[in-house]
Parts: structure tokens; C-alpha cells; sequence
């Protein structure tokens, strides 16, 4: 029999206990995470997860809901039948649940585009997998159907096949359009149709198709993969784009970049035999710590048998009689060495969890809303921006940089500066702007949240704010009033949306001249939502702990709780204030000619009015006139004292539309101490917080008592 020596023998040990740890993860990751079920989809596994799987298991985003044992899944806002899952192909068969539930009227119930993956879908998404043997076929997903409610019979397409749809109680005639390959864009939308929905189908032939055709695609689903946001990500890496091979089913990394455990590696080998579960979970923490102490026990284990086979030692006689000498001192030694260790790992994950947990929030609301923007990495903003070169401006929220996509449109990248409030702006910004799409509300390309780096990515708006138009410099050209009270009737448009078009009222708390963006055809965007809130319909008022906007805008009763609660009519009375500056082109702040200064600029409008004096403008038409007294009338409405008193913003568009005869003088202004802060005691009025003051509310007092006596008077 030959005796290995012990050195030998311990590095045999230490390569068994290596494989038996390893037998171990792999056992812990598949036990932990059994499949799970819901009806006729049987094996629910990574990277999905069944509502109520153990915590770890799957991923949040891909969360299935099992609902009368049919798997649901939410994407985009949007619930969705799962109809199959195949993990062979990292693909999934989903079919809209209006198409799936209801028999009545089988119209799609969710708007589904490749809009919502990305705006540049053909560059992110598609030529990654232009390879011949390694190609993945995305061209099923360019199909999509778009049903159309006209209001007259279409005849002279025959894309244009009609629904029977009795059942829809929607009135005209409901067509629904095959585009295959987007060969249907908005361009074809015969004049009287309207846009009703639009979903993806597996539709691959030109061939005119009848509605039972289309009815059958639609109950089929359309397939979607997963391979690219989660399986190259798995395999290759966050840096990596990957490959599926149709015949191998081999995952192959696209710039041969992997990653192995937590560490990234440039040897992408095809034998990499194992993953280590990455899901972090307090389970997965204590069996780590487990198996370290285990191991700890083990190696000490190999030091003690090669203390006792130390005669063994061919060299360093006296060393092996030392060992076995003095074994506990040794055995002392080497275990506070190792607990050294082990306590130095523990700190070290620990200080790591506490460094990044100032940003946990953001990334769990990230992982719970299912968002339309994209998220990009803090590097690819660099380069969008080409290093931050072109500054378009600058506030207390951070800088705003000029960049452009892969895809060619420029956008605006605010990057936001550290915040005491961890990230709350940010993800107030994020959470209400990214589910908003209107004309008049600026869109939210995408994000970054990497860590302290958080930036918003914007549409770029070449004209630039509001402001530099209404307050023009000497020898710029201001706007024409015409397109002045356009503008206005577009901003109204826009906020009422937010209060009125969405599931969940959002309230801006920040309408000035400033966050009014303008695009190439001067159409007007509400922008920065740094303070917007999101508020239930059914609750009356907001509880804020102190005023928020910017001083001359702020409506009083988030200074005075006296007069009423906060609401939606906030906005309304910011409004009012900017629709006043934008009518006769001067700050509210600004001294009137040939009056004090304290005189209140609305008092002065609302006297001239009612002493029909006409105010002078200069340049301007009987027509301009007519526009600016419409612009002012309603802007009085809109900055009544009570919050009760004020319209609502789609009553604003109402009257701005309506004809001057139509609208009705209100009641006289009544001036507020607030209001001449920022003017009078030098306080910038871009400032965004303002708390509430006992003086403050006093001057009220006598305020309203004078304006009470001016009435009965």
C-alpha cells in the first residue's frame, strides 16, 4: 500500500469538501424553489414566480397571479391570459384577457405595442440577433391588429375588416386592421376613425383575412421572450447580448464576456457547468453562513489528522514534533483566524447592504411598477450626452444636458443632484410622468438609477421654456397673442389630463412659466415633476407637511389650512397665475407703471374690467384684445381665494374655448401675504419649499375681514 503524504491527502480533503459544498447549492437553489402550478400551465418556474412562492424564488416582475386557475400575468398595466410557457425557447404565449373573458364583445382590452419595450425597438431589441446560425426570430411581434370605431363606412380599403361587434355598445363601425411588417401606419387612418386598441398578433402572410381569422389569432396569443432582459443577463452578464441557437437550444454570449458566480470574466468557455443561485434571501444568507462554519470544522478536521501523521514528514523533523507537541495552541490559533475571516466577510457584505440601502427603495418601486420607460446604465448616459458637453440649463433639482439616442432623436437628460429626501423626487418624477402619454405632458424616454447616479431622460424640446417667450429680452421677437392663447388652451389641456384623464389624480404643485416646455411647432408640455403627487379620487384632501412649489404660484390654503384643503384646485390656481403673466406678458411680481409696488396686479385687472376701462397692450388687434380679456377673465376664476370657488381644468378649457360673451365676471380677487414674499423681502422665487408662518395667517385674517367689509360695502 503506498501512504500519500499529508499534504497530499489534505488537498484531496479540501477538494471533497469543495465538490460536497457544491452538491449542497445546487440541492439548496432546486429545493428551495419547487415549480409551481396554476391550472393547465403545470411548470412555473425561474424566471417566473407564482403569487405567494417563497420569497427568492422567480423574479418580482415576473410575477404570475392565479385567478380561477388561469395564470395571469400584468405587463404594461395591461392583465394577460398565459397560455403556454416554453422555457426551451425562453418564450411565453400570452392572450389579452378582454379577448380571453369576454365572449360579448372580444376586443383586446389593452393597448400593446413594441412602444412599450423600447422607442427605438429595431435597434434594441431586433439586430442583436441578425446572425445566421444564431438567429432570434422577432418578426412575428411586427404584426399587430388595430381596431378602428368610424364613424362612417369604410369601402375603398380592403385592410379594413368589420367587426360584428353588436355586443360592444360602442356605436359607428368597429374595423380591425391586420399590419403586417408595419405596413399600416397613422398616415392610413381614414379621416372620422379614431383609435380604439391595438395588440400584437402571429400574423405572417398578406393574404386578406376575414374577422373569424383574426379572431382566432387573437385567441391564440402572441408569443414573447424573455432571452434577452433575463437569460443573457443570467448567462453572459449585464454588459453582454447573447444568441439562441434553434437547432443546439446553446446560449452563446456575444462578446464572449461572462458571468460566473459574482465576478465577470473574459474566458466565456462553453463547459461552464453550474450557477450558483444569485437570488439573494435570508434563507440563502444563514445557509451560507452554515456551510461556512461547516467548513471551518472540516479544514480543521484536515489540520488535526496531518498533526498526528506529522512523523510522516519526510523534511522538517523538528516542525512535526512541534505539531504534535502543541496541537491546542495550534488548533486555538488557527480557528481565530478563520472566525477573523468569516467576521471580516460579514462586514464587509454588511457595509455593502447599508451602503446601497439608501437607494433600496428606488429599486423596489422599480421592480414592482411595471414601467414604460427604459432604464439605461449610468455609461450609456455619458455617451448619450457625449461627457455632459452641451448644459441647456441648471436649478436646484440638478443640470439638464443635451444628448441623443442610438436611434437619432436628441433628448434632454436631467441629472439630478444628491438628495436628502432618498430619492422620493426621483421616484415621484418616474411614478407619474412614466404612465402619463398626452400631447400637451412632456414623455419620459427612460432613467437611471445606478446607484448615487439617478438621471431622467426626456424628449428634447428645442424651444425651450415657456418663459423666455413671455417675458421676452429686449429685441427678441415675443409670440403673437393667437399663438399665446393656443398655448394656453393646450397647457389646460394638459393639466386637466393629469387630474382627470388618469386612473389616480396627479397633482403637479410646481405650474410656472419655467416647467412649460415647447416643442418645434410651439406645442405646450407640462414638464418636471419633482413635486407632483399622486392623490385618490375619492379622498377629498392631501395632507402635505408644509407648502411646496415655487413662491407667486403657490395657491394660499397650502399656507392658510383655514380656508380649505388641498386638492387639485391647487394647480388650478398656479395656473391662473401663469395664464395672467402669459395675457399681458409681465411677472405678477413686477411693479405696475405709475403704482406702488404692493399694489396687487389681479385687483388692478379685476377694477379696470369693472370700471370698463380698456387695458392698454401694445400691437395689438380688436381680436388680441378679445383674446387677452378671455385669457384674464377665466385666470380670476382660477385664483379665487376658496379652493370651492375655483373651476375645475376641464371647466378652464371649457371657457377658454367658449365665446367671451359666455363667461361671467367673478368675484373680486383678494390679495394674499404670501404672495409679495419672494418680491419684497428678497426671496428667490424659484424657490421650491416654503413652510407655513403665524404672522402669515394673521395677515390673513385682516386681509379677509377688509375684503369681507369691501363686499357688504
Amino acid at each position: 500500500m503506498i501512504v500519500l503524504p499529508s499534504s497530499s491527502r489534505c488537498a484531496q480533503s479540501v477538494i471533497a469538501f469543495v465538490a460536497f459544498i457544491l452538491v449542497l447549492f445546487q440541492q439548496t437553489c432546486s429545493s428551495f424553489c419547487p415549480p409551481s402550478s396554476c391550472g393547465k400551465i403545470r411548470n412555473i418556474t425561474y424566471p417566473f414566480r407564482l403569487k405567494g412562492d417563497p420569497f427568492g424564488c422567480g423574479l418580482p416582475m415576473y410575477e404570475l397571479d392565479c385567478v380561477n386557475h388561469v395564470a395571469m400575468l400584468t405587463l404594461f398595466s395591461g392583465k394577460y391570459h398565459v397560455q403556454d410557457i416554453d422555457y426551451k425557447r425562453y418564450e411565453i404565449r400570452l392572450t389579452d384577457a378582454g379577448v380571453a373573458e369576454d365572449t360579448a364583445c372580444s376586443f383586446p382590452r389593452y393597448f400593446f405595442s413594441l412602444g412599450n419595450f423600447s422607442t427605438d425597438p429595431f435597434d434594441d431589441l431586433l439586430t442583436i440577433w441578425r446572425e445566421e446560425e444564431y438567429m432570434m426570430y422577432f418578426d412575428d411581434l411586427l404584426t399587430y391588429v388595430v381596431f378602428l370605431n368610424c364613424s362612417n363606412e369604410v369601402t375603398d380599403d380592403p385592410r379594413y375588416v368589420e367587426v360584428n361587434a353588436g355586443g360592444c355598445d360602442s356605436g359607428g363601425h368597429i374595423y380591425a386592421v391586420p399590419a403586417y411588417n408595419y405596413r399600416f401606419t397613422p398616415v392610413d387612418i381614414k379621416v372620422g376613425c379614431r383609435l380604439k386598441v391595438a395588440t400584437f398578433a402571429n400574423w405572417t402572410n398578406d393574404r386578406k383575412a376575414s374577422y373569424g381569422d383574426i379572431r382566432k389569432l387573437l385567441e391564440y396569443g402572441f408569443w414573447l421572450s424573455w432571452l434577452l432582459p433575463v437569460t443573457c443577463r443570467d448567462h453572459c452578464g449585464n454588459d453582454s447580448g447573447c444568441s439562441l441557437s434553434r437547432t443546439t437550444g446553446e446560449i452563446k454570449c456575444k462578446d464572449a464576456h461572462c458571468h460566473i458566480f459574482t465576478h465577470d470574466s473574459d474566458n466565456c468557455g462553453e463547459n461552464i457547468f453550474f450557477y450558483i443561485c444569485l437570488t439573494p434571501s435570508p434563507i440563502f444568507i444563514k445557509r451560507i453562513i452554515y456551510f461556512l462554519t461547516l467548513g471551518t470544522k472540516f479544514i480543521l478536521a484536515v489540520f488535526v489528522n496531518s498533526i498526528i501523521h506529522g512523523k510522516q514528514l519526510k523534511s522538517q523533523r523538528i516542525n512535526g514534533e512541534f505539531f504534535e507537541q502543541n496541537p491546542l495552541p495550534i488548533f486555538v490559533v488557527i480557528r481565530i483566524l478563520l472566525g477573523v475571516t468569516l467576521l471580516l466577510m460579514l462586514f464587509i457584505y454588511t457595509w455593502r447592504r447599508r451602503h446601497y440601502s439608501m437607494y433600496e427603495n428606488i429599486e423596489i418601486f422599480l421592480l414592482d411598477n411595471h414601467l414604460n420607460p427604459i432604464r439605461y446604465r449610468y455609461r450609456e448616459i455619458k455617451k448619450m450626452t457625449g461627457g455632459f458637453k452641451v448644459k441647456l440649463g441648471q436649478g436646484g433639482f440638478g443640470s439638464v444636458f443635451k444628448g441623443k439616442l442610438r436611434s437619432g432623436p436628441d433628448v434632454a437628460i436631467k441629472m439630478l443632484s444628491k438628495s436628502k429626501t432618498n430619492g422620493e423626487e426621483f421616484i415621484s418624477e418616474v411614478a407619474t410622468i412614466g404612465r402619463i402619454h398626452h400631447v400637451n405632458v412632456v414623455r419620459l424616454v427612460g432613467y437611471c438609477a445606478e446607484g448615487e447616479k439617478r438621471a431622467l431622460v426626456y424628449e428634447y424640446m428645442p424651444n425651450g421654456s415657456l418663459d423666455k417667450y413671455i417675458f421676452p429680452k429686449e429685441g427678441s421677437l415675443p409670440l403673437s397673442y393667437e399663438k399665446t392663447y393656443a398655448i394656453s388652451l393646450g397647457i389646460a389641456r394638459g393639466i386637466a389630463y393629469l387630474h382627470q384623464g388618469c386612473d389616480v389624480q396627479i397633482l403637479h404643485f410646481d405650474i410656472k412659466p419655467h416647467n412649460i416646455l415647447l416643442d418645434d411647432g410651439f406645442i405646450p408640455k407640462v414638464s418636471d415633476f419633482g413635486l407632483a403627487k399622486l392623490h385618490s379620487v375619492k379622498d377629498r384632501s392631501l395632507v402635505l407637511p408644509e407648502a411646496i412649489g415655487t413662491l407667486g404660484y403657490i395657491a394660499p390654503e397650502l399656507f392658510y389650512k383655514n380656508i380649505g384643503g388641498v386638492s387639485y384646485k391647487a394647480d388650478v390656481f398656479s395656473f391662473g397665475k401663469l395664464l395672467m403673466e402669459m395675457a399681458f406678458r409681465r411677472r405678477n411680481s413686477d411693479p405696475l407703471p405709475n403704482h406702488s409696488s404692493h399694489h396687487y396686479f389681479p385687483v388692478w385687472i379685476y377694477d379696470q374690467f369693472k370700471e370698463e376701462k380698456d387695458i392698454h397692450i401694445e400691437d395689438a388687434s380688436e381680436k388680441d384684445k378679445i383674446i387677452v380679456k378671455k385669457m384674464f377673465i377665466v385666470a380670476l376664476w382660477c385664483i379665487q381665494l376658496k379652493p370651492s370657488d375655483r373651476p375645475s381644468m376641464n371647466k378652464v378649457v371649457e371657457m377658454l374655448e367658449g365665446k367671451i360673451e359666455s363667461l361671467e365676471m367673478p368675484p373680486k380677487p383678494v390679495f394674499c401675504p404670501h404672495e409679495t414674499i419672494g418680491h419684497d423681502s428678497g426671496i428667490n422665487s424659484d424657490e421650491t419649499s416654503w413652510s407655513d408662518s403665524t404672522s402669515s395667517n394673521k395677515n390673513l385674517g385682516k386681509t379677509m375681514s377688509n375684503h369681507s367689509q369691501e363686499n357688504n360695502a
